[in-house]
């Protein structure tokens, strides 16, 4: 029988070694492999190395400008109250060198003022996937506009989906932040 404690991840993590290991074997970068969200994933070593695919690409290929993406993945964070999401991203788009002030605005984008025609295209095309499923054709006009090419719009919408997808694994699995993260940086504000 498969048991959960409170406040522990609904599919145990591996030890750190046991981690890195399992990474090894299918390629995952170490570093990653100490991440709680791998530690669980790699539990599953295919379904793993299938969406740590996506994920590299969009992060480490990408050609959809990182800025706009991570304001999108903390915009998704945000909306879907995924902790863990907002808290990681927080991080990664801090050593992007976007503004605190920029990250806090996609708490309520359309009111904040701080954004450009290309930050309210893709924060539109966000919220009306999460609402709707898809992006409207007059919000998807908007980032033909600003974004400029197939592949960015391409990667918009994977990108979309695919931090979607994590903060239903990241919710649903009840995957914790790592020991010693701050949560819901950088006032404990939640949504």
């Amino acid at each position: 029988m498969i048991s959960h404690m409170k406040g522990a991840a609904r599919i145990p993590l591996l030890s750190v070694e046991e981690a890195k290991l399992a990474a090894e074997q299918i390629g995952l970068p170490a570093q990653m492999a100490e991440l709680s969200v791998f530690r669980v994933l790699l539990r599953h070593p295919e379904l793993c190395k299938a969406i740590f695919g996506l994920l590299s690409g969009l992060l480490f290929r990408g050609k959809l400008d990182a800025r706009l993406r991570e304001l999108v993945i903390l915009r998704i964070g945000w909306a879907t109250k995924s902790e863990y999401e907002w808290t990681q991203h927080w991080r990664v788009a801090s050593q992007l060198g976007v503004s605190e002030a920029d990250m806090l605005a996609v708490r309520d984008w359309r009111q904040s003022g701080r954004f450009g025609a290309a930050e309210h295209a893709v924060l539109a095309a966000t919220d009306e996937t999460l609402e709707q499923g898809a992006i409207s054709p007059e919000t998807w006009r908007a980032c033909e506009t600003e974004l400029g090419s197939h592949e960015n719009l391409l990667e918009l919408v994977a990108a979309i989906g695919n931090w979607r997808l994590f903060s239903s694994l990241l919710r649903s699995l009840e995957i914790p932040l790592e020991d010693g993260v701050s949560s819901w940086p950088p006032d404990g504000v939640r949504p």
